[in-house]
């Protein structure tokens, strides 16, 4: 079962729409930066290394792995951000990724025989892999599963060090400005450091009999987030591209608020009024460069678009 769920989230069309998206660079002229889907497939493959070592399940692993951001907006978590305060300001409401996920999975695609309707079928994937994905953020309750505790603790594993890379790719840091303390006790480079926490955190869960980190490696890696957050995630260049990113994403979500007509079907028939979860399926769904074309549409005369 854990396999074809696997099977099943690698062929949904929003797994290919991670291409698209944005990990932390927003539509970057190298080659070379994460995106959404890169960042999915470096977590499932270290998760799975874990997995293996500490015998667990394989194909769960793999299965909450490739499955943990099928929700993502575009532009990452810039666009997240500002995808909540909007539903918070107009509707009260509001938007988290890792709950979306489980909302495509659930109810966005289609079935996976086919023989559903093409909008709100679901890929009817197991228990196990629906709560792996739908907790996989810190900001939700723990996993039940050892399998989603991985999950869980590489995602950030994997966005820390590959966040470092990309951000000195970038110029936007040094490598003689990361924190000392932190690289001393993991390493120099993005794969020693990324060895280092999975060796650690093999050795140590499997003394614990749980998913845990050792008393060095867990506290560095936690500088090292306190860091990015600090110097990238929350810095003054993408704070820059913040407030560009914030203009596109607010313009479309208004709208679709006041045009529903131009909306696609509701995900289910019940749905159909439900505006703010149909403007967000319609948004979160969007990939970068799709999200800059429907507001190009809007905001460009089409003679000056071509």
């Amino acid at each position: 079962p854990f396999q074809r769920d696997r099977d099943r989230i690698v062929h949904c069309k929003a797994f290919r729409r991670l291409m698209h998206k944005t990990q932390v660079f927003v539509a970057p002229e190298g080659d070379h930066y994460r995106t959404r889907l890169t960042h999915t497939l470096e977590v499932t493959t270290i998760s799975r290394t874990v997995a293996r070592a500490l015998r667990l399940n394989e194909d769960l692993t793999e299965a909450i792995g490739l499955g943990h951001d099928l929700g993502h907006p575009p532009f990452g978590h810039i666009g997240e951000e500002v995808l909540d305060r909007c539903l918070r300001e107009r509707f009260g409401g509001g938007f988290r990724h890792y709950e979306h996920s489980l909302r495509v999975v659930d109810q966005l695609e289609p079935a996976p025989t086919g023989s559903g309707p093409l909008v709100g079928a679901g890929l009817n994937l197991t228990e196990q892999v629906r709560e792996g994905i739908a907790r996989h953020s810190g900001r939700a309750e723990a996993p039940s599963t050892l399998e989603g505790r991985i999950v869980r603790l590489m995602d950030r594993v994997a966005y820390i060090n590959h966040d470092i890379d990309d951000a000195l790719r970038a110029g936007l840091l040094g490598a003689d400005e990361l924190p000392s303390e932190p690289i001393a006790v993991l390493g120099e480079s993005g794969s020693a450091r990324i060895d280092a926490l999975v060796h650690d955190m093999v050795e140590e869960s499997a003394r614990a009999g749980d998913i845990v980190q050792g008393p060095e490696a867990g506290p560095a890696m936690g500088e090292l987030r306190r860091f990015m957050f600090e110097r990238v995630y929350l810095g003054p260049a993408v704070r820059a591209e913040h407030e560009r990113i914030a203009g596109v994403v607010r313009r479309l979500f208004e709208h679709y608020v006041d045009r529903p007509d131009e909306l696609p079907p509701a995900g289910t028939e019940h749905e159909e009024d439900d505006l703010p979860q149909r403007v967000t399926d319609y948004l979160a769904g969007m990939t970068d460069r799709y999200c800059i074309r429907k507001y190009t549409e809007l905001e460009v005369p089409r003679a000056f678009a071509r």
